[in-house]
């Protein structure tokens, strides 16, 4: 009894329209499929039909070939023009076979000949035509599933990708994928001939607001920071934590000139920023030191760009630190001495 309910709740899920204009064979094939769970409606031409079909779905289309009006081969031309979704089976007589393998050419699903004489021949054919378009629904919704899943799959993926190569705190790139992304740039600098400019960046007096408001204080500083670095960046800069409170930015395609700019309102924005506790600072204020080195100019490789904007860094903290130093502008250092941050 529950496998009856079962199929008879699977037929009412398919909607069947019926097109004849014989009244009988119209009652018979509505009774019929009806009895079988399906949900059927019927019209009397294929005028009727079309309209039925504009304004509603039907999985199974069962029309004469021959009626009056619009005939059965018109009715299949337009349903597969509004929808190649509908499966039409037609009906016909011995003497117009003929008729019926055009139908078929034309996208009919298969042919019944009338009158019929075994009923349960015509249900047999119904049901082999839903269970066709189960199965497709199936398939489609298999494929979207799976579509759907490597979507997922794919973001996840992209996640962990992420995961590999972002700094856990701040969201920036991490000191690995600055050195990567260091030297490919400076070898696509190197190809085309194009300027390069590399910030490094300090904050200052980070020790001492750790000691004064806490480490957890501390962290959302760095995180304001790198927001702000990240806001300020363009799509082809890249912005990492270089480690501790350092910050790296390589600008690509960049000249001394404005990566100065660049530097410039970074510090400023940082400056002005309504950190926590700010004005216990020694300069009543959070503040960033930055130095920068442009390629080739200061350096042909990563580590002398590097090295050189550390010296560039290093001058700005000694000068007074909240401060921009350009490499280019001092005479060559002879390296990096301690410094309170």
């Amino acid at each position: 009894m529950r496998d009856i309910e079962r199929t008879l709740k699977e037929a009412s899920n398919f909607r069947i329209l019926v097109v004849d204009d014989e009244p009988s064979l119209r009652g018979v094939l509505e009774e019929l499929l009806g009895d079988a769970g399906y949900y059927v409606e019927t019209a009397e031409s294929g005028e009727q039909a079309l309209e039925r079909i504009r304004n509603s779905t039907f999985h199974v289309v069962l029309t004469d070939i021959r009626m009056g009006g619009m005939n059965g081969i018109e009715l299949i031309r337009l349903i597969r023009n509004m929808s190649v979704q509908t499966e039409v089976i037609v009906m016909t007589s011995h003497a117009s076979f003929a008729t019926a393998v055009e139908a078929l050419r034309l996208g009919a699903y298969d042919y019944l000949m009338k009158p019929f004489e075994d009923l349960e021949a015509v249900l047999a054919l119904v049901k082999r035509t839903i269970d066709k378009i189960r199965l497709v629904i199936e398939n489609r919704n298999l494929i979207e599933n799976l579509k759907r899943k490597n979507e997922e799959l794919e973001h996840l993926n992209q996640s962990i990708r992420e995961l590999a190569v972002r700094d856990g705190l701040t969201g920036l790139y991490n000191y690995r994928y600055l050195q990567e992304a260091l030297c490919a740039e400076v070898g696509r600098s190197e190809r085309h001939g194009s300027p390069l400019c590399l910030l490094m960046i300090d904050v200052d007096h980070f020790k001492q607001y750790n000691d004064h408001n806490g480490h957890l204080d501390g962290d959302e500083v760095l995180k304001t920071i790198s927001h702000i670095l990240a806001e300020r960046a363009r799509k082809s800069d890249i912005a990492a934590r270089y480690g501790g409170e350092e910050f790296c930015v390589v600008l690509p395609e960049t000249r001394s000139d404005f990566a100065i700019k660049v530097a410039e309102d970074v510090r400023e924005l940082v400056e002005t920023y309504p950190f926590l506790n700010r004005d216990k600072q020694p300069l009543g204020k959070v503040t960033i030191s930055i130095g920068i080195a442009a390629f080739p100019v200061d350096g042909d490789s990563p580590r002398a760009l590097i090295d050189r904007a550390d010296q560039a860094l290093y001058r700005a903290k000694t000068d007074g630190r909240n401060r921009v130093r350009l490499s280019s502008d001092a005479s060559e250092s002879p390296g990096r001495t301690p410094v309170a941050a």
